[in-house]
């Protein structure tokens, strides 16, 4: 057979595949017709009547059901969450580890890294996972995540874990410095670790790093996109 041929049936069989049905088209919105004419009483919304069971609380609040209700932790916004989360995660990392450890960890530096490497855990088992879980679109917590990739890569695991070291470190340092400009001020002054200001010290350290990654990631998606529109342009 030559190719001419080949070409032709080829062609001819993806027109038949791709070919409207349109008597089964025909049928179905016959179908879907007679399926509305028969159903013509109005859905209701009735919690009592869908469900048979009288609904909770006083007045007519909960009386009818809404499927598009928003609850009230979605109202809150975004970023909010994320801080709160980040923060009450690196507070119980604080509490349990620095705090729990403390008296068999005697070295500031040896109690500093395990610190790092516990929250880089926490934060890949536990913090991450719970804003994906918030998320209403995709990547919609990305910006507050140093390593914004699905849970099947593996290696931010170990990347987590390093760079919380990291940030343990310049906490560390943090600490150092208030506390030698209170002794400027009076030498029995000092500033002790505590879950409220550990974490908030941390968040603030994590974020900082967070936004430069983000803005070298919007940088380079920037000059991408002005790369391939000047070259739609050519």
């Amino acid at each position: 057979m030559s190719k001419k041929k080949k070409k032709q049936q080829k062609e001819t069989t993806i027109e038949n595949y791709y070919d409207l049905k349109v008597n089964e088209v025909d049928d179905l919105v016959a179908l879907l017709k007679d399926s509305s004419k028969a159903s013509d009483k109005e859905v209701t919304t009735d919690i009592a009547e869908i469900t048979g069971e009288t609904p909770s609380g006083k007045g007519n609040k909960n009386k009818h059901f809404d499927p598009y209700k928003r609850d009230w932790l979605s109202k809150l916004p975004t970023w909010l969450k994320a801080i709160f989360i980040k923060w009450w995660f690196a507070g119980c990392v604080c509490y349990f580890i620095m705090w729990g450890l403390g008296y068999y960890i005697t070295n500031n530096t040896d109690l500093m890294l395990v610190t790092g490497l516990v929250l880089g855990i926490i934060v890949d088992i536990l913090v991450n996972p719970s804003l994906r879980y918030l998320e209403t679109m995709d990547g919609e917590y990305n910006s507050y995540i140093m390593f914004p990739f699905p849970f099947k890569k593996y290696w931010t695991f170990f990347a987590n874990a390093i760079y919380y070291i990291a940030v343990m470190l310049l906490v560390s340092m943090v600490y150092t410095g208030f506390n030698l400009l209170l002794q400027l001020i009076n030498p029995s002054y000092f500033i002790g670790v505590e879950p409220l200001l550990f974490a908030t010290v941390c968040v603030v350290i994590d974020m900082a790093f967070i936004g430069i990654k983000d803005l070298i990631v919007y940088l380079v998606r920037k000059n991408k996109a002005k790369k391939v529109e000047e070259n739609n342009d050519v």
